[in-house]
């Protein structure tokens, strides 16, 4: 990362392209010009984007936007809604081909939305991911249910041993559900459970909202993997990563100018 001036105790990120410290972007619906000012803005600090739940089916110049995403160097995908959309239909092969047809970075295989085997969800996932990079979803999306921890652990275990290369903590756009209580607070003894069992780097924690954004990066560092971030909030997110934003402002600085601040600069 190149950064426009010098400034010390900035804690250090993972340059791209990255195992760790991923930010992935949730595409509702952007034109093309959007997509492009998006990258022009803050595409060096985006790895991934997601074509949200069912919108690459009605979206324009779909595959000019895809392009666009991939120039740029970012992986881009279609939401797991998509791929329940094709199963629930039975209709996985056509699935196949759609993403062939469009030439898409990754897939995400998900059951967010309906009841699928999870026997043969990682069946779904070892089969794709012989040639795409996987991204698997744990958790519902519907408000009320809820998973214990150790199912959340034995569901994500499994799903990398298939082939997931990110298990992805699900949220929804409106960061109520999963992981997260209804009124968006994180459900901190799940997550650190899910901690305890399940390599930290290999979760893609969906966080839509800043105080989500800030628990995650202040329990486990600027190089956490954050998931479903608005375009228009990529910046901000680097800044919470960095310790320069309110929030995380002093969480990476020495412990001796942490205590001389509070005496007086």
């Amino acid at each position: 990362m190149i950064y426009n001036f010098n400034l010390p105790y900035i804690p250090e990120r993972e340059q791209k392209p990255r195992e760790k410290g991923i930010t992935m972007v949730m595409d509702k619906g952007l034109s093309l010009s959007e997509a492009e000012n998006m990258i022009e803005a803050s595409g060096h600090l985006i790895d991934i984007v997601k074509l949200g739940f069912g919108t690459s089916y009605v979206t324009n110049h779909l595959a000019q936007k895809i392009k666009i995403y991939q120039k740029a160097k970012i992986k881009v995908y279609f939401g797991g809604t998509l791929f329940e959309a094709f199963v629930v239909r039975k209709k996985f092969r056509e699935y196949l081909r759609v993403i062939e047809k469009f030439g898409v970075d990754a897939v995400e295989v998900s059951d967010g939305s309906i009841v699928l085997d999870h026997k043969k969800k990682c069946k779904y996932i070892s089969q794709i991911a012989k040639n795409y990079t996987v991204f698997s979803e744990v958790g519902s999306k519907e408000a009320g249910i809820l998973i214990s921890p150790s199912k959340w652990i034995s569901m994500m275990q499994q799903e990398l041993e298939a082939g997931s290369w990110k298990v992805i903590a699900e949220a929804r756009e409106s960061g109520n559900v999963g992981i997260y209580r209804p009124n968006g607070s994180a459900h901190s003894t799940l997550v650190n459970k899910i901690l305890e069992k399940v390599p930290k780097d290999s979760i893609m924690w969906e966080a839509p909202h800043k105080p989500q954004q800030v628990w995650f990066i202040k329990l486990l560092g600027p190089n956490v993997n954050l998931g479903n971030i608005a375009p228009n909030e990529v910046i901000p997110l680097e800044t919470l990563r960095l310790g320069l934003r309110g929030d995380t402002f002093f969480s990476f600085l020495p412990e001796k100018i942490v205590k001389e601040s509070k005496q007086g600069v």
